[in-house]
């Protein structure tokens, strides 16, 4: 299973959803993150990286933008929001029987988008990672019930 996660800069969220995504270890399923608007090779944010770095993950990043070829390799794309969903859906229409926002693919109820800590500081990092962490158990437990 490949899984593709997506965000605005792919510097925050999609890089942290990728890094806890990746620090399971699970046999089998392959993840990448890649950001909208992104600059191919910048850096992470300073936060993200230090939330990740807290949680004890090795994880290193250099941002990409969202690519035909990654979509193509992915079986499910995860955006954080409901306007990603859309771009990435206008953009790469062929793939819209598997995009979905993190949220809505495992929880199907209330808000769609996954809080955005750009700007913010360490604190909104924080919670970001915590809401990603959670929601990363709960598609864990979705594709396990596949």
């Amino acid at each position: 299973m490949n899984i593709y996660f997506i965000c605005t800069g792919n510097t925050c969220r999609s890089p942290m959803a990728e890094a806890i995504f990746q620090s399971h270890n699970k046999e089998g399923m392959n993840v990448r993150s890649a950001g909208i608007y992104a600059m191919d090779g910048g850096d992470i944010s300073e936060h993200a990286k230090r939330v990740i770095r807290d949680a004890e993950i090795n994880y290193s990043h250099f941002s990409r933008q969202v690519s035909e070829e990654d979509v193509r390799w992915a079986d499910l794309i995860l955006t954080m929001t409901s306007a990603h969903k859309h771009l990435v859906m206008q953009a790469f229409p062929f793939a819209a029987d598997k995009i979905f926002t993190l949220k809505e693919y495992v929880r199907p109820y209330g808000s769609h988008d996954v809080s955005d800590p750009f700007g913010g500081d360490i604190h909104m990092y924080r919670h970001t990672f915590q809401e990603l962490t959670i929601l990363t158990n709960d598609l864990f437990s979705k594709l396990n019930e596949e």
